[in-house]
C-alpha cells in the first residue's frame, strides 16, 4: 500500500505551509459552522476541497507561485505585529507621529513639550506637543 501511494503521489505537488493554513481554517470553519451557520460550514468543506486540490496537483510551478505568496503576506502580517508590539513596549518612552506631506511615521521622545519635527524622508517641519 505504501509503494501504490507513493507511485501516485510521485509527480504531484504534495502538503505545504499554504495547504497547513487551508486545513486549518477549513476545520475551524466546519465546527463554527456547525454551531452558527450553514454557510460557514459550507465554505469550510470548499476550503477542504480547495486544499485536496493543491495536494494532488501536477502543476508543480503554479502551487509553488501561490505557496510563496502566501509566504510574502505571512511575512508582511508578521512584520506588522512585531511593529505594532514595539511600538506598544515603547508607548511610554516615545509618541508616534505621521508626517501631514508624505505620511511617514515619525519617533519622537516623549515629555519635550512643543517641539518642531522635521521629517526625515520629505523635509517637511510641524510642530506637535511630545
Amino acid at each position: 500500500m505504501k509503494a501504490w501511494f507513493q507511485r501516485f503521489m510521485s509527480g504531484r505537488y504534495g502538503f505545504d505551509q499554504l495547504n497547513g493554513f487551508l486545513c486549518i481554517l477549513s476545520l475551524i470553519l466546519v465546527v463554527l459552522g456547525a454551531w452558527l451557520s450553514g454557510f460557514l460550514y459550507w465554505l469550510g468543506l470548499a476550503l477542504l476541497l480547495w486544499c485536496y486540490y493543491r495536494i494532488f496537483s501536477r502543476n508543480i510551478q503554479k502551487r509553488y507561485a501561490e505557496n510563496m505568496k502566501y509566504l510574502s503576506l505571512q511575512n508582511q502580517a508578521k512584520d506588522w505585529l512585531a511593529r505594532q508590539k514595539l511600538r506598544f513596549d515603547q508607548r511610554k518612552v516615545y509618541r508616534y507621529f505621521k508626517c501631514p506631506h508624505c505620511r511617514q511615521s515619525i519617533r519622537v521622545p516623549r515629555g519635550r513639550g512643543r517641539i518642531s519635527i522635521t521629517c526625515p524622508k520629505c523635509g517637511t517641519s510641524f510642530i506637535k506637543k511630545s
